[in-house]
């Protein structure tokens, strides 16, 4: 995968579609709820360190929140881990603004 940390909405969108990548929201339950990408999986962040052995450390994971800023710090932790992590830029408000789907139909992003 490309060496930069971030990846844009529209790359991930690619990668996930094409099964390179496991995608994890780390957003609050209530978040998750309100909308999510389809075929993710939600490890909230208060989580993820006893979920970290569930995570498979030779797929690339992207991590992604409400804007990007618990998922870089997720992605940061599990590069220091020795997984290739990633966030995603902007988070799940970004990847709305680029017109990519949400689940279920109707979703929205949640405010915090």
């Amino acid at each position: 995968m490309e060496a930069q940390e971030d990846l844009t909405p529209e790359r991930v969108a690619e990668l996930h579609r094409d099964g390179a990548i496991q995608l994890i929201d780390v957003r609050e339950p209530h978040e998750h709820e309100a909308g999510y990408i389809g075929g993710d999986r939600h490890v909230e962040l208060s989580r993820l360190s006893e979920q970290a052995g569930s995570i498979d450390k030779e797929k690339p994971v992207v991590f992604y929140c409400r804007v990007g800023g618990r998922s870089a710090m997720a992605a940061q932790a599990f590069r220091a881990s020795g997984y290739d992590a990633r966030n995603m830029a902007g988070g799940l408000l970004a990847w709305d603004r680029s017109g990519l789907p949400l689940e279920p139909d109707g979703g929205s992003v949640a405010d915090h």
